[in-house]
């Protein structure tokens, strides 16, 4: 399972026109599930994402979790995360889940995530979305459940 995570002062996501999602102050996580991942990558990921420390504390230092800098999630569904563009230039999506098992690992890494007692916001599985951010400072941090050891 993959994510980009980016520390946001808002981000939001529209579909259709219509705002269907947006938070403050928090992290913004577009996430890929790959046809090997299972719910032990949903959880590395969820542990790592909660466990970041990439907010600034009172010194201005890095170093404050979500939950420390008060902040809230908005995860989206990206399967595009798992284009794979080494033989050309059009993105081969082999390695991304089907859609039904990407669903059901995206819910179960957003159930995680609120059973960690964040507040979690998401946009909608498979629709076509408008996804806008204001990235702070800039703060991009790119995980991969493949690549924990």
């Amino acid at each position: 399972m993959r994510a980009v995570v980016q520390r946001v002062s808002r981000a939001w996501v529209d579909v259709e026109q219509q705002r269907v999602s947006e938070i403050e102050t928090g992290l913004l996580v577009l996430a890929g599930v790959s046809r090997t991942d299972t719910e032990a990558d949903a959880d590395y990921l969820a542990r790592k994402i909660v466990g970041l420390r990439v907010f600034p504390n009172t010194e201005g230092k890095m170093d404050w979790t979500l939950a420390q800098a008060a902040g809230s999630l908005l995860v989206v569904s990206q399967f595009t995360l798992w284009g794979d563009v080494r033989k050309g230039n059009r993105p081969s999506f082999d390695q991304a889940a089907g859609a039904e098992e990407a669903r059901r690992l995206y819910e179960y890494l957003v159930n995680q995530l609120e059973r960690m007692g964040v507040e979690v916001r998401t946009g909608i599985f498979q629709a076509h979305m408008e996804v806008g951010l204001v990235n702070q400072g800039p703060v991009t941090i790119l995980l991969d459940s493949k690549k924990q050891f």
